[in-house]
């Protein structure tokens, strides 16, 4: 989708984590299940194992799940073929077909961005719990040797002022008789099914705590507010703030995003939660977005959001992740903000104007 795979800026940071020091053999001949096959990050990861494959002359068979199955076909036109690359179109809320035993899941299916959280609040909270289950449920009747589960900074809810940063043990405040509370919970309802079915069944699993990420590869419906940056700087348009701005977040680099799930796949500690945030690029929106408007060479404008964006925001004005437990795994991030932000509106330019 939108070339990608032909982009040489995007092709060299795959290449980079392609090579990053990682136990890749646990990965030969193995079957790797992912859900969310097209979305921002999993496809960042078919992407650097199909590299293995290619480069390394590894064997690792891909299972790409997904509903979409035109806009996977475009995303991944380059492997479709391959024997390697193994395309279904499933709805993850119901049972899977039979696909053999899996040696690795991977869940990245769900709603992720503010409007979808705001228009379709029963499909966010029911990817995130009974799409979850059904995938807990086919590994532990498939021998399948890890369960890697998305999860989110949103977890952690609001900052209650008592700590800088939030520590996997923190417990922060999430206000659930809200629309917008049904991603944290069913997110967090999602982190104790691992748990329930680590007592139950013994699964053995792992889950990543992700802090905002941003890149080439969000999608063109993304409503959160760095996508929305992306959008404009890209277009060369005035960057759009619907807020004062003074939320301090955590961000991640797509990639480095990537290589943070591969690296807890591989060296995780079975039935931990872990945070993934790069410590270089905490910053407030505002700040961001004047980032975004002088790499676009345009300036920050205010606007009041709408009903709809209104009710999809999240209420938390600090959220910064601790990453000290995957730090201590050997990642770390390799593209600070201003290096991501300049490298994503490259990508998204030279890919736009090569599809003319």
């Amino acid at each position: 989708m939108r070339g990608f795979l032909k982009n040489k800026t995007y092709q060299s940071d795959i290449i980079r984590a392609s090579g990053m020091n990682l136990p890749w053999e646990l990965l030969n001949e193995k079957k790797i299940f992912i859900s969310g096959a097209s979305g921002m990050i999993s496809s960042v990861i078919i992407d650097i194992l199909m590299k293995r494959n290619r480069e390394y002359g590894q064997k690792i068979h891909i299972y790409a799940i997904s509903r979409r199955e035109q806009k996977a076909r475009k995303r991944f036109e380059l492997y479709w073929d391959n024997p390697l690359f193994t395309y279904i179109s499933h709805d993850i809320n119901c049972p899977l077909p039979e696909l053999g035993n899996m040696d690795f899941m991977l869940h990245a299916a769900s709603n992720t961005h503010p409007n979808a959280y705001a228009t379709d609040p029963i499909g966010t909270i029911l990817a995130n719990v009974q799409g979850t289950y059904q995938l807990l449920d086919y590994a532990s009747m498939h021998q399948c040797e890890r369960f890697f589960f998305f999860s989110s900074v949103e977890i952690y809810g609001e900052n209650k002022n008592d700590v800088n940063k939030f520590s996997e043990d923190y417990l922060g405040y999430i206000d659930c008789n809200t629309t917008r509370a049904g991603y944290c919970e069913s997110k967090r309802l999602g982190e104790s099914l691992c748990n329930a079915f680590a007592t139950q069944k013994e699964q053995d699993f792992i889950i990543g705590r992700f802090s905002r990420v941003y890149g080439p590869t969000m999608s063109l419906e993304d409503s959160k507010a760095i996508a929305q940056f992306i959008k404009k700087a890209v277009a060369g348009e005035d960057i759009v703030l619907k807020s004062e701005g003074n939320q301090l977040y955590s961000y991640t680099y797509v990639v480095d995003a990537a290589t943070a799930a591969l690296y807890l796949l591989l060296k995780g500690e079975n039935g931990s939660a872990v945070n993934v945030a790069d410590n270089a690029s905490d910053i407030k929106l505002k700040d961001l977005a004047k980032l975004f408007a002088k790499e676009a060479g345009t300036k920050v404008i205010f606007q009041l959001p709408d009903a709809i964006e209104k009710a999809g925001f999240s209420t938390a004005t600090k959220a910064v992740l601790d990453s000290t437990k995957i730090m201590q795994l050997g990642w770390n991030a390799m593209t600070p903000i201003e290096q991501g932000i300049s490298k994503t509106i490259q990508i998204l330019r030279q890919t736009k104007e090569g599809a003319r």
